[in-house]
């Protein structure tokens, strides 16, 4: 049975369980997991957040007492391990991906700056992300997500129809392109072998196709995927096709009223399904150290909706 009524419009209200409860972000999605350590959850508690998960897209817990060790745990309650295309993770703990940029760092590309699902481009792409701050700056840095489930729905019959049987090229040509053109142009940006990719460049550029509008094997909710960084074209198109409308609907996904931001404190996590939102990290907090611990969750291959 699906988890969400797919018969009544979606609304963002609190989650109320015999375990937790949330408190709602924004109207579209988000919510905060009120006064629960993540270190100390039963099954019962867990099961609720995933609930949780599925009704607010993205949910996040303040003030968390998480060694790395309890992150991992966390994460493995989800489903195994995702694949970091990105780095190799931290000694010991090879699946914790620091996501670091340093107060001396001035750079036009930060790591998650384009909107986004993580690591599309893989045949079974992540299916969770869980992100535990660190040290964060005092201002700046926030990250915002936008529901693609809300975004399709909003869309009319007749381009879902038109949409329906697409299948989009998910690569990393993109990203691979604009570390290449920003290294040339200064010497202190990053550089691909500084990132010590898990994956060879050669799959990431060839990445995979995905249905362009996809079904969430938990709760059946129908969704967008498509995003800024990783969608470059349409199985079938040509470039001068796909583009315009890959384009239009990468900012129909990007209104606000989709939208909710999260404002980071120190030590704060947040849980996201990939399948259902796109996010984003802000790039306007130079000066300042931002640490970063991030795990992901194996997906599935990406079904069609229809």
């Amino acid at each position: 049975m699906n988890l969400i009524d797919q018969q009544q419009p979606y609304r963002n209200a609190p989650f109320e369980g015999e375990h937790i409860q949330t408190k709602p972000l924004a109207a579209a999605m988000g919510g905060e997991v009120l006064d629960i350590q993540i270190a100390d959850l039963t099954e019962k508690s867990f099961l609720e957040i995933e609930k949780a998960l599925h009704h607010h897209k993205m949910i996040f817990f303040r003030k968390q007492s998480l060694s790395l060790a309890d992150q991992e745990t966390f994460t493995l309650r989800f489903g195994e391990f995702g694949t970091d295309a990105y780095t190799k993770g931290m000694t010991g703990h090879p699946d914790v991906q620091p996501v670091i940029k340093e107060a001396s760092t001035k750079s036009k590309m930060i790591f998650g700056g384009g909107w986004h699902t993580d690591s599309p481009f893989l045949a079974q792409p992540p299916s969770v992300s869980i992100l535990h701050g660190v040290e964060i700056p005092p201002y700046g840095g926030d990250t915002i997500w936008y529901n693609s489930v809300l975004a399709y729905e909003s869309l009319s019959p007749t381009m879902r129809s038109i949409l329906s049987p697409l299948r989009v090229h998910m690569s990393a040509q993109n990203v691979i392109g604009s570390m290449k053109a920003l290294a040339q142009d200064s010497p202190s940006e990053p550089t691909m072998s500084d990132m010590e990719l898990e994956l060879d460049v050669q799959s990431m550029l060839d990445g995979s196709y995905h249905p362009l509008i996809r079904k969430h094997p938990v709760s059946g909710e129908v969704s967008l995927y498509c995003d800024a960084v990783y969608a470059v074209g349409l199985q079938g198109m040509t470039d001068r096709e796909s583009r315009p409308l890959l384009e239009f609907l990468v900012a129909h996904l990007t209104q606000e009223m989709f939208s909710c931001r999260l404002r980071w404190e120190p030590h704060t996590v947040a849980v996201w399904d990939n399948r259902i939102c796109l996010h984003r990290a802000f790039n306007d907090y130079d000066g300042y150290r931002r640490e970063m611990h991030r795990t992901t969750v194996k997906g599935e291959t990406p079904i069609a909706a229809f």
